[in-house]
């Protein structure tokens, strides 16, 4: 638990928070930002300092590392989550396919990767779809960098789908990693760390922070694959003043509904499908599909094309999951209702 106290404007408060709010809001409670989220629990800082907040059932939705809440001025129990400014979610495993937050009100996405058998050109553009939706900049950050001797082919794929989002290689051990990371690293700035397990997420974490305290895993020789190394999110505070949330190792990423986020991650396809004979092409064997000619051509890679419709597939299954359980809600209080009616007449009659 931190120790040392913050402004707001130090925990990443900005003016716009404050339009969520009114006057009546500020009598009943304090602002205060999350910074840990556990079993049962939420760590939070505030302009108070620091303080544990136990979670109920009743809150939704799903808090997460970086949200903005407003506590109670007597007690540290929520009374709401405040707007998020940017949430980073996925898709949680399992059937009900619920959105799973991950972080939120960020500044920069860190999606990191590595120079070896880990690097995947498919995971990176998932990434960079969330990241899009979300309307957060995204930074493509390659680790053992010193480790590699051909960091420039990495560098080329990447323009290959990203030409322009940021991609800076760097030793994740190294103090001087802070350099080139500096940019997106200014006071009361919130970046997040994501990539699968074992890229030297938590390593980079733990040199920028200036503190091994969290325990970092090896990488099982052979297939490039790291042990899961961080179980929990936490967001910590960087010696710039900026804040970085750590985020798991994720064994599936499934996108959302997003729409926006894919126009983005493959606005190359997006531009090339305006062009196609029919507007409503699938790209799929199509007469006249112009996505389809440009990988015939070369000049759009099959791979990428591939991903996109598997991204867009899982989008609209998302889309199709989420209107499904509204309605199965919007129908399910219709009956409690009724239920509810026909209690109280049958206790008028009663009486």
């Amino acid at each position: 638990m931190h120790s040392q106290t913050f402004t707001l404007f130090q925990l990443g408060w900005r003016l716009s928070y404050s339009h969520d709010l009114t006057l009546q809001d500020f009598e009943a409670g304090y602002p205060a930002r999350v910074v840990g989220v556990h079993r049962n629990a939420l760590s939070v800082l505030s302009a108070r300092g620091a303080a544990s907040v136990i979670l109920s059932a009743a809150v939704e939705p799903a808090i997460t590392v970086g949200d903005w809440l407003l506590l109670e001025m007597e007690a540290p129990r929520v009374l709401r989550l405040l707007a998020r400014q940017s949430l980073i979610a996925r898709i949680a495993a399992g059937s009900e396919r619920r959105l799973q937050p991950i972080a939120a009100n960020l500044d920069t996405l860190f999606i990191v990767t590595s120079c070896n058998d880990d690097f995947n050109l498919s995971r990176l553009e998932r990434y960079l779809t969330l990241a899009f939706e979300a309307g957060v900049e995204p930074v493509i950050v390659l680790t053992k960098a010193d480790l590699c001797g051909d960091v420039g082919s990495y560098l080329d794929a990447v323009r290959t789908i990203a030409p322009a989002v940021a991609c800076v290689p760097i030793d994740a051990t190294s103090t001087a990693c802070a350099e080139p990371l500096a940019a997106w690293l200014g006071g009361g700035q919130t970046v997040a760390f994501v990539g699968s397990s074992g890229v030297g997420k938590s390593t980079l974490a733990n040199t920028l922070v200036g503190s091994a305290a969290r325990v970092t895993g090896g990488i099982r020789e052979g297939d490039a694959r790291g042990r899961h190394t961080t179980t929990a999110r936490g967001m910590f505070a960087l010696p710039s003043g900026a804040w970085v949330i750590d985020t798991p190792g994720m064994r599936e990423l499934r996108v959302g509904a997003v729409e926006t986020g894919m126009n983005a991650a493959f606005d190359d396809i997006e531009r090339l499908a305006a062009q196609c004979r029919f507007h409503d092409c699938r790209h799929q064997g199509d007469r006249g599909c112009a996505v389809e000619q440009a990988v015939a051509a070369g000049t759009l890679d099959g791979r990428r094309l591939a991903n996109y419709r598997k991204l867009q597939r899982e989008a609209a299954q998302a889309a199709r999951s989420t209107k499904e359980r509204r309605e199965h809600d919007r129908h399910y209080g219709v009956l409690n209702r009724h239920a509810q009616r026909l209690q109280r007449e049958k206790k008028g009659r009663d009486y």
